[in-house]
């Protein structure tokens, strides 16, 4: 059996291990879980580590559970967090919760026959009919609140970085992650509860839950991964716009692409180890072939296209890196229209905007395009000598008489116009 926590290692995806972990797992075909709640109905880059955690842990030969959290989603973790959350109501659950399964089934093998098949529980099964006065006398009376006190999550939220203090809601939430601990090492089997480095106070309370209820003899296990953050300290996964999401209609595969592509070198160093299958040696070779020539940006190319590939597909693959050549390459008009709307916008999203009404199609191109207050062309004058000098493009085409008429025959999605002057000046005119 491959040894899951050595892979983990050199990869520099452990945190926290309890001890025994690791030649438990040497010995023993093992049931693992990691939890996720279900706040959003895509995961995001951030989540990553965790997944790729349990990929890992399959392919090491152990069964993976994925536990999405429908009722503990309802209550908000305090790990991390300076103040409460909003709480979901039950259909907003279910939906991302299947969301959330469509994308998991991309990393993990559900269907297969093998033993260590993946799994996916819901805590809201065996919570939604646990009453409350039978929760707190079976489980509450074995975890004291002094214990709980001193978890470092909780001791953040009371001395003063929340606003607003730790309600009890939150208070019990390691309860019950505690309890899901339980109910998975009876039911299921399971043995080892994995993590971001944030959650291991709430998976220990699991670990002594499940000693002080069945007894000592009763071996369970934790295993964290670190936060994962930039070179420069920044939390991963956000951009200047927000997270970067799994979901392509919540990023797009050319704006997920980019975000890896554009990563620093030690990022990318960093990063290839975790967020792809590639085995030791090709990344070594990889980053000794980047330090050679930093300038041919090896490793960010060889990183984006992995991951790309993964979280979405290779023809997503194809298209972004496709998209990336009409801004940075040679690129033709079919390629440019190829380009689906919300892509079309990532690409050009830094390139200044103009809006045109619609009725003023039909005229000269240096009518439609040196207008009042637009700064493509300085003069009508100078976007004739443009056009002589072949330096006009419309649509990825060379404009060849200044006065050819633009119309609806022209526009992309049936709304844009791309000019582009010279090599590197782009200009993105909505027709409405």
């Amino acid at each position: 059996m491959k040894n899951f926590v050595e892979e983990l290692r050199w990869r520099g995806m452990l945190a926290q291990i309890m001890p025994g972990t690791e030649e438990y797992l040497m010995k023993n075909l093992t049931s693992a879980y990691l939890g996720t709640d279900p706040t959003a109905d895509s995961l995001h880059i951030g989540h990553l580590c965790g997944i790729m955690m349990l990929r890992h842990f399959q392919c090491c030969g152990h069964k993976p559970y994925l536990l999405v959290g429908g009722a503990t989603g309802m209550i908000g973790d305090p790990s991390g967090k300076s103040q409460e959350r909003n709480l979901l109501d039950s259909d907003t659950l279910y939906h991302n919760q299947e969301a959330i399964k469509k994308q998991v089934s991309k990393f993990l093998d559900f269907d297969g026959t093998e033993p260590n098949k993946a799994e996916m529980v819901n805590n809201y099964d065996w919570m939604k009919d646990y009453k409350f006065l039978d929760f707190v006398r079976d489980i509450g009376k074995h975890i004291t609140v002094n214990y709980m006190m001193a978890k470092e999550s909780v001791q953040q939220r009371l001395n003063g970085v929340a606003r607003d203090g730790l309600s009890f809601t939150e208070f019990t939430y390691q309860l019950l992650q505690g309890y899901d601990f339980l109910y998975l090492y009876e039911h299921k089997g399971v043995r080892m509860q994995m993590g971001g480095n944030d959650q291991w106070g709430n998976m220990t309370t699991g670990t002594e839950l499940i000693r002080r209820t069945l007894g000592n003899d009763n071996e369970a296990f934790c295993l964290t991964c670190p936060l994962i953050t930039k070179a420069d300290g920044k939390k991963f996964g956000k951009t200047e716009s927000g997270n970067v999401w799994l979901d392509r209609n919540r990023t797009t595969p050319y704006a997920f692409y980019q975000f890896w592509l554009n990563v620093t070198d030690a990022d990318a160093e960093r990063y290839i180890k975790i967020f792809t299958d590639l085995d030791k040696d090709t990344i070594e070779g990889l980053i000794e072939e980047h330090k050679q020539d930093p300038g041919r940006r090896v490793l960010q190319h060889r990183l984006a296209d992995e991951v790309t590939t993964l979280v979405h597909s290779k023809e997503d693959l194809d298209m972004a890196i496709a998209a990336s050549n009409i801004l940075f390459g040679k690129a033709t008009k079919d390629q440019l229209a190829k380009l689906d709307e919300a892509t079309l916008n990532d690409v050009f999203k830094d390139v200044p905007h103009y809006d045109l009404p619609k009725d003023q199609l039909g005229q000269p191109a240096v009518e439609v395009f040196c207008r009042e207050g637009w700064q493509i062309f300085p003069s009508k004058s100078e976007m004739r000598k443009l056009v002589k000098g072949n330096g006009v493009s419309l649509n990825k085409e060379k404009v060849t008489a200044f006065d050819r008429p633009v119309t609806a025959d022209d526009l992309i999605d049936g709304k844009y116009l791309l000019v582009q002057r010279g090599k590197k000046n782009y200009y993105l005119i909505t027709v409405k």
